[in-house]
């Protein structure tokens, strides 16, 4: 293991990072003492910057442990860690977490903080102003879509689960790290709080573009929201680290096909929009309820089933600009089907 230091030019560099930033971890391995198997053995991946990348595995297979070794709440055993090209291992620990935000599924907000308190810690522990550290606090909430005026001086027991979880959220995003590692962040959420904070987390990713690694046991999550997904077997072995579409198109063995589960073609409708398919003449028998061209084909198969009709229309901006059927719908999935990488690829 490395002498740590602080290493204060390379956290200067992580705090003024605009945008994600890459991550190469490099034959990683955590073994505990008193195991005879390691937690973690000999795991390598690089994550671009501004990718959004899923592990996805059963539980004990190591990918909690894989995502803590990053900003070192556990140590590694062996392997190394670079971010941007640094060695996060020769950095202060506690240092280095300030610079990496970090999501729980518990949220472990400090129950007597205010949400602006709870918001504020690590700008405070990094010295900000206090004109500074309100005006992000005042602008994170309004990210996350909560009032600063109704949510910012209200304490965590007088929120919902699902605007806790936004909190969460906005709490790792407060000192505008270049690294976000998330923890099934949305696991304990119901099914409905659950998707449309995905969505909301969705659309701030495309406006924030950081580098993200997102531990969840929900397939179909990891399907929604990641860039890639790495399907981990026992001890974070990559069985398949690819697209969604790609994984979904050609799984790599049988365990990750166990993991798709069945209905893999429906799954992969619900990545293609209905401009990816072939759009027909404008129909005028078709039935009132029409489907936006950036809608997926999954929700406009769902819309055929539920009105029993052949056609319906297809809109852009609210006008009417064509028409699909099922047919186009096939062929729409059988045209985007990407052939399997070649090793090492």
């Amino acid at each position: 293991m490395p002498d740590i230091t602080t290493n204060t030019g390379v956290l200067t560099s992580l705090a003024s990072q605009q945008g994600g930033v890459d991550i190469v971890l490099d034959r990683i391995t955590k073994q505990y003492p008193g195991q005879s198997t390691p937690a973690v053995e000999d795991f390598s991946m690089r994550i671009e910057p501004g990718e959004l990348v899923m592990f996805v595995g059963p539980s004990g297979c190591g990918k909690t442990t894989t995502m803590k070794m990053i900003n070192r709440i556990i140590e590694p055993s062996s392997g190394s860690i670079r971010i941007n090209g640094d060695d996060v291992l020769s950095l202060d620990g506690n240092e280095l977490r300030r610079h990496i935000g970090y999501v729980i599924q518990q949220i472990g907000l400090f129950p007597h903080f205010t949400i602006a308190e709870n918001i504020a810690v690590v700008p405070k522990l990094l010295g900000w102003s206090k004109a500074r550290t309100a005006a992000r606090v005042e602008e994170l909430l309004n990210t996350v879509q909560l009032d600063p005026g109704i949510f910012a001086d209200r304490y965590p027991r007088q929120l919902s689960g699902g605007q806790q979880q936004r909190v969460g959220v906005a709490r790792a995003l407060a000192a505008d790290p270049p690294v976000m590692l998330m923890d099934e962040p949305f696991g304990a959420t119901d099914p409905i709080t659950r998707e449309k904070l995905q969505a909301e987390f969705l659309r701030l990713q495309a406006d924030i573009g950081k580098t993200i690694i997102f531990v969840t046991h929900d397939f179909e999550e990891a399907i929604r929201m990641g860039d890639r997904i790495a399907v981990l077997s026992e001890r974070s072995r990559i069985e398949q680290f690819d697209t969604p579409a790609r994984i979904l198109a050609n799984p790599a063995n049988e365990y990750v096909r166990s993991f798709i589960g069945e209905g893999a073609a429906l799954k992969r409708l619900a990545l293609i929009p209905v401009s990816g398919a072939t759009v027909g003449s404008p129909d005028s028998a078709a039935p009132a309820a029409t489907i936006d061209e950036e809608t997926s084909l999954r929700e406009a198969l769902d819309l055929l089933v539920l009105t029993g009709a052949p056609r319906i229309n297809v809109t852009r901006g609210g006008a009417i600009v064509g028409s699909i059927d099922q047919a186009a719908i096939s062929a729409a999935l059988g045209a985007t089907a990407p052939a399997r990488r070649a090793e090492g690829e």
